[in-house]
């Protein structure tokens, strides 16, 4: 790891040590109004055809539309300077009946966006800020609140989303590139994806901003797919949607920056980051055509986010070895249209493709191989272990981890559910349910160890049981420290049912509750 973060670091530097082209020579003007596309991307064009170099973005603001990076270009805002994009759909690349965003590249090598400087997607001119979304897929019939699930009392926005326009993609997009570095930069206001890493190899994303609307929808921080050997280090991301996406796609839907990758995202490191997201702060997976593997997580603070950590299976691609270290979760509940409903980990496998046979949708992926050591939770809902018998979850352990169940004001309009959009049966999507501490289903070896729950001010009578686990091989739990909720008289610290191999070191006061266990 260190030899790699060096290679990265040390290819920054000779990119910065070369030729300086400074855009404001080559037309570009800074007044906020000019549109500098040409003469950005003539810059660009300078340099990469004089053998690499640094393109220089002074003091100013330059609105530009989409612009193509090129190999050995070191793009660099310094201080004061602003790369804005139009507000003019028709300055971005049309694409496949969409829109580029601000930054398109690919096939290309050695490539840096560094300095101190903004970029800004201006999108917000691309929302109507004056409306919320309605809740689509998987509607609410099955919720315990009906049409009044995440419903704003006075028909306000609440927590939004927002509703899109016609608007630019991803702002940035590096597609089939290698060593790619983003440094220092303040990116802000996209319209859709911040940032997508498509099928790239070596890439460090370091010390950067990442502020998007919270209120608007498809904002995400940084996805990367079908990717491998990629940092993303000491960043702080606020993102309306998802904070930082690992995935496997080999397309998606409309989406920009695909062309059907087939091959599997590995070794990506997430480490010291502070993260606020409308959804998942970190989200692993979902329709996932390739494998996702050797994901490391570690010393982030995760706040203000509708789901914390999420490892989502829905398609053939598997989702395995992933490790979390050392990461503190703070979750709630919101109103609106946003995907999940507080829980502080997530992890669900279930099927989310019409299965057909005789091609690769035939048979789900699985999940397997998962850890969480010394983690720290505060949340309005419970921890989810959802497998299915189409895919049941391996392998899972939690190692020293707190969880503090704390009451929300949202409990009435939509507390007492789970979230499992994505998945194929629209009346499994958004469904209530009592809800435990830790609930899981359909998973084999789950160890629990050295875990404290408590539950603060929580008064709703469907919250339940301290630990809650049913058709299981292979569970440990040890040193549990916890009660079910204090508000229900029914509830226990621990329920199994239907399960085989129990290994349970525990004290008195969580003696647990079994129906049809066998050992």
């Amino acid at each position: 790891m260190k030899k790699y973060i060096t290679l990265l670091l040390v290819s920054v530097f000779i990119t910065g040590q070369s030729q300086t082209f400074d855009i404001t020579k080559y037309g570009a003007i800074g007044d906020g109004k000019t549109i500098n596309t040409k003469a950005l991307q003539n810059t660009i064009d300078t340099c990469f055809k004089n053998g690499g170099g640094t393109v220089l973005v002074p003091t100013g603001v330059f609105m530009i539309g989409t612009v193509n990076l090129k190999s050995n270009v070191n793009l660099h805002l310094e201080s004061g300077a602003i790369l804005r994009g139009s507000t003019n759909i028709n300055d971005y690349t049309p694409v496949n009946g969409v829109h580029y965003g601000m930054f398109f590249t690919e096939n290309s090598e050695n490539i840096t966006i560094s300095g101190s400087g903004n970029i800004d997607a201006n999108g917000d001119v691309f929302f109507d800020t004056t409306k919320a979304k309605k809740i689509e897929w998987g509607g609410t019939a099955g919720t315990r609140q009906k049409e009044n699930f995440r419903k704003v009392a006075d028909g306000g926005l609440g927590d939004g989303p927002i509703v899109p326009k016609e608007r630019p993609y991803q702002t940035i997009i590096f597609s089939n590139c290698k060593r790619v570095t983003i440094k220092d930069v303040f990116i802000t206001q996209s319209s859709f994806w911040t940032m997508l890493i498509a099928d790239c190899d070596s890439v460090l994303i370091d010390g950067i901003r990442l502020w998007t609307n919270m209120l608007a929808p498809n904002a995400d921080g940084i996805d990367i797919t079908s990717g491998k050997n990629i940092i993303v280090s000491n960043c702080d991301i606020r993102a309306g949607d998802d904070a930082i996406i690992v995935v496997g796609y080999a397309s998606h839907f409309e989406v920009p920056g695909f062309k059907d990758l087939r091959h599997s995202s590995e070794n990506i490191n997430i480490t010291n980051c502070n993260l606020q997201s409308a959804s998942s702060a970190i989200r692993i997976g979902y329709f996932d055509h390739n494998s996702v593997r050797n994901i490391n997580i570690s010393n982030c603070n995760i706040t203000n986010s509708t789901r914390g950590i999420g490892i989502f299976l829905r398609d053939q691609g598997s989702l395995e070895n992933i490790n979390v270290t050392n990461v503190n979760i703070e979750t709630k509940l919101r109103t609106g249209d946003w995907w999940g409903n507080g829980e502080p980990i997530h992890i669900s496998a279930v099927r989310g493709k019409v299965k057909v046979a005789g091609t690769e949708t035939e048979k789900l992926g699985v999940i397997k191989n998962v850890t969480f050591t010394n983690v720290n939770c505060k949340a309005e809902n419970g921890i989810l272990i959802y497998g299915s018998e189409e895919s049941r979850i391996q392998n899972v352990n939690f190692k020293n981890v707190t969880f503090d169940f704390i009451d929300s004001k949202l409990n009435d309009v939509a507390g007492g559910n789970i979230d499992l959009r994505g998945c194929l049966d629209e009346k499994q999507q958004l469904i209530q349910r009592d809800i435990p501490g830790i609930y899981g289903q359909y998973v084999d070896g789950l160890t629990i160890e050295d875990f404290k729950l408590t539950w603060t001010g929580t008064r709703m009578p469907y919250f339940t049981n301290g630990i809650e686990i049913n058709n299981f091989n292979d569970l440990r739990i040890a040193n549990f420290k916890g009660t079910g909720s204090p508000i229900n008289k029914s509830a226990v610290p621990i329920l199994l049912e239907n399960g085989t191999k129990t290994n349970l070191i525990l004290d008195k006061n969580s003696t647990p509750k079994m129906t049809n266990v066998k050992n």
